[in-house]
């Protein structure tokens, strides 16, 4: 997706978040009651979504729209990434959490570098 100025937004309604990806309303509703997706809702009651939430819908629409999925192909494959996903983070905690006694402090301090930049790169993406 191409970086617009209110990217950096931390929320959006639904409106913002449909001329974001470019669909009408009723595709977010739409794709929130097939995918499961749980829409955050202000104390009035109205949607907004967050970049967590614009990176899952960009996702999907990638999937429905260039890649060619049906709604069930689509539901699998976006779970294959969240695990993908998740599965790499938490290998990255767990190496990071083990006890580097051994290891120099430069090393160390290297490897929880890496972390951070993979963790801002995933985020990025």
């Amino acid at each position: 997706m191409k970086q617009k100025n209110h990217m950096s937004k931390k929320k959006f309604r639904i409106g913002e978040l449909a001329r974001e990806l470019q669909v009408k309303k009723f595709v977010i509703r739409f794709w929130e009651k097939e995918f499961d997706l749980k829409s955050h809702r202000s104390q009035g009651g109205q949607r907004y979504y967050t970049q967590e939430d614009l990176k899952a819908f960009d996702t999907i629409k990638f999937l429905l729209y260039k890649k060619g999925f049906t709604i069930a192909g689509a539901k699998t494959e976006l779970e294959t990434i969240l695990n993908r996903s998740n599965h790499t983070e938490k290998q990255i905690t767990a190496a990071t959490q083990t006890k580097f006694d051994v290891l120099p402090s430069d090393l160390l301090n290297k490897i929880v570098y890496l972390k951070e930049k993979l963790i801002e790169l995933k985020e990025a993406l």
